[in-house]
């Protein structure tokens, strides 16, 4: 079936379709019955020098296992380079597929150029701050564009992605936006960020609470077209402000639900410079200290947590078969 029709026909399916898959996609995978199997993702590799650092720091001496690359920014031959350095390193390295420029000072344009895609330049040359400028500006074409833009610059490079995910969430801003994400992931036969099964965490944001449920029939055809699938996505860190994020991080392990979950964090050392881009900066460094912090490895050996990466959830997928 075509991709445009499974999220034509999303409406419809909801109507019949279940609160959650069981087994859970994790077991789906492979693993056994109650597993709890985690991908915790580095967001914003190439943002800036301190978010490669933060980046590597997080992965080389922390928990962990995955991370995903804004290829319109400045910073992204420095975090390439690292990667082919170190043939090595046993993380993953996906696109972060980058539709906005949300900073004041420090911004970037789109891939393809002003020309091939004028909805999502705003009246400085650059990527629209919001989700909801891009949402309003963009079509669905363009987008496609500057996503293949994208992926050809990383394919360029000599970098092969392990999987696509989203800035900000900006391609599920509407189902067409959507459409062409998951039309890629299938294209090139890549594994795409997207939650279908009790999505626990996901579902307790207030601002994607409804998507859940929306996502949930579309996720499970990104299953038959030979992708794998997340149970669950957590996002929530990015939002704590002055609080223990280890002491939080370590919570939602504790209470987490069986099945795969990505944890989404944001990794960054900052630099003297840092606080001209974002005041994020001590967000991030707390992300990326929590990361390393012995406790938070004990809690992970202690609730028998299986730390996974994207690698190795698409080789799952391909054994399982269509």
């Amino acid at each position: 079936m075509m991709i445009k029709s499974l999220i034509t026909l999303t409406c419809c399916l909801l109507l019949t379709a279940p609160a959650f898959a069981a087994p859970t996609y994790a077991e789906r995978l492979g693993w056994p019955a109650g597993a709890k199997v985690v991908i915790i993702h580095v967001d914003d590799a190439g943002m800036s020098h301190s978010s490669n650092a933060g980046t590597i720091q997080a992965v080389e001496h922390g928990a962990a296992t995955s991370c995903s690359i804004m290829m319109p920014c400045g910073w992204v031959p420095e975090f390439v380079h690292y990667l082919k350095d170190n043939p090595g390193v046993d993380f993953d390295a996906g696109l972060h597929m980058t539709l906005t420029a949300e900073w004041k000072n420090y911004r970037w344009a789109p891939l393809a150029g002003q020309a091939r895609v004028p909805g999502l330049v705003d009246e400085e040359g650059c990527m629209w701050h919001s989700v909801e400028e891009t949402a309003t500006h963009a079509t669905a074409d363009e987008v496609e564009l500057e996503m293949r833009a994208q992926i050809d610059r990383a394919l360029t490079m000599g970098l092969k992605p392990t999987h696509f995910d989203t800035h900000m969430g900006t391609v599920y801003a509407t189902p067409e936006f959507m459409e062409r994400y998951i039309k890629l992931g299938v294209e090139y036969d890549t594994p795409i960020m997207i939650p279908g099964g009790h999505c626990q965490f996901i579902g307790q944001e207030e601002a994607r609470s409804g998507l859940v449920d929306q996502i949930r029939p579309v996720a499970e055809q990104v299953w038959a077209a030979g992708l794998p699938v997340l149970d669950d996505l957590f996002t929530g860190g990015y939002g704590w402000k002055d609080e223990d994020q280890l002491a939080r991080y370590i919570q939602v392990l504790k209470t987490m639900e069986p099945g795969l979950l990505q944890i989404i964090i944001h990794a960054s050392d900052p630099s003297a410079i840092f606080p001209l881009i974002s005041g994020s900066g001590p967000t991030r460094k707390a992300d990326m200290d929590a990361m390393q912090d012995p406790r938070f490895h004990q809690t992970i050996e202690e609730e028998g947590i299986i730390l996974t990466t994207w690698r190795e959830v698409k080789e799952r997928r391909d054994r399982v078969g269509k």
